[in-house]
This record gives C-alpha cells, sequence and structure tokens, in this order.
C-alpha cells in the first residue's frame, strides 16, 4: 500500500469510528428503583434548636454504599442540599443528558436544581459519605 492509500484508509477509520462514538451514544432512561445501594450508618442533628429558622430540618450524614452493577435511582434535591464525596472507587453520576464519572476523592454538590442519578460500571464497590439537609417524613 502506498502512503497515500495508508492515509486515506487511516482517514476512513477514524471518521467511521468518530461517527460510532456519536450515533453510539445514547442518552441513559434513568432508574426507578435503587439496585444495589446500601446506607450503613445514619447519624442525623435537629437543627431547630441549634439555628433559628431550621425548625423541622435536620443535617445528615450518611456513608452509602453501591455495589458493582447497581444504581441509585433517579432522584431530586429540592429542599435538600447535599454534598455527595466518594470515599472509595470511581462511579458515573448522570444529570440529564449530561453524565460524568466522579473519581474516588471527588465530591459534587446537588442544589435544588439538581436531578440525578448514579451507576457503578466497576468490579469494586463505591462509598460515599453524603451530609444534606433534610426535613424528616
Amino acid at each position: 500500500m502506498r502512503p497515500t492509500q495508508i492515509a486515506a484508509c487511516a482517514g476512513a477509520l477514524s471518521l467511521t469510528f468518530a461517527l460510532g462514538l456519536a450515533f453510539g451514544q445514547t442518552q441513559q432512561t434513568p432508574p426507578t428503583q435503587n439496585v444495589g445501594v446500601a446506607t450503613t450508618r445514619n447519624v442525623a442533628i435537629d437543627l431547630g434548636p441549634e439555628i433559628e429558622g431550621m425548625a423541622g430540618r435536620q443535617l445528615r450524614l450518611r456513608l452509602i454504599t453501591l455495589a458493582p452493577g447497581g444504581v441509585f435511582a433517579e432522584h431530586s434535591h429540592v429542599d435538600r442540599p447535599t454534598v455527595e464525596f466518594v470515599l472509595t472507587g470511581d462511579a458515573t453520576e448522570f444529570r440529564g443528558a449530561t453524565q460524568r464519572v466522579v473519581r474516588e476523592g471527588e465530591a459534587i454538590l446537588s442544589d435544588r436544581n439538581t436531578t440525578h442519578w448514579w451507576r457503578n460500571d466497576g468490579s469494586t464497590t463505591v462509598t460515599f459519605v453524603a451530609a444534606d439537609i433534610f426535613r424528616p417524613q
């Protein structure tokens, strides 16, 4: 094969690969049920006596695990801001059409505009530390 033919083949392969990536990406359907999720520790403090105007709300800290292949169903953070820290492992977070891998040692913030879900694509359990302000039912 001549160098021009090799270059043309390489270009065609690159274009085919790029188009395959572009058309192969489909938006994930958000799960409605948790699979492989466990909360192993849960502590909370009543904020009413601590901060004026916070009656009926708690500051909660949880240790949450997500098993390999597991999903944390889609949920909203309206009226429940949170900080989520990935203690061990890597997990994929989905926010609408956007997805990203959140790696061990990284944290994300979820405010009232956040609706998201998580998936563990790895072979090890992902452990999160989640702190949120919420209103117990």
